[in-house]
């Protein structure tokens, strides 16, 4: 009798974790991201998203400024490329454990922003890395949502 508990349990884990991955990877948070062809470290930061485990779709246009403005991104916060994930817009080299809190914790922002292109933040990584702030934004303006 033990043994047949046993090996339904063991057959039953065996199926759960068999099952997990799938639906582990269906959860997973699609990112869009509009850049410009020409740009190294747009296609590094897209690197460093999917290595964070979120699915990638990379659209290359010829100019982001029209995606930025459709997304509600201040000017004085752009950078060189423009995201959107789960609702929020994304500007410049924002952290992937960044983005993962902003879906964890839904706060009533509009994105997030590294403005400029940051030495050291992700995509940037050449030379001795900067001190910089990824800042959360909305209607009202912006403030720090983390500190790196």
């Amino acid at each position: 009798m033990l043994t047949r508990r046993r090996f339904a349990c063991a057959a039953g884990a065996a199926l759960l974790l068999g099952v997990l991955p799938q639906a582990r990877s269906q959860n997973v948070s699609l990112v869009t991201v509009y850049k410009s062809p020409a740009c190294g470290c747009c296609g590094e930061w897209v690197k460093h998203i999917r290595a964070n485990g979120f699915r990638v779709e990379a659209l290359d246009v010829a100019d982001v400024t029209p995606i930025r403005r459709r997304y509600g991104v201040p000017e004085e916060l752009a950078s060189c490329h423009t995201a959107v994930v789960g609702g929020y817009a994304i500007e410049g080299h924002v952290p992937a454990d960044d983005i993962k809190r902003l879906l964890r914790e839904r706060p009533r922002v509009r994105g997030l922003a590294v403005p400029g292109m940051v030495v050291g933040s992700p995509g940037m990584e050449q030379g001795p890395p900067q001190p910089y702030a990824t800042l959360a934004f909305d209607d009202r303006g912006s403030r720090i949502f983390m500190r790196h």
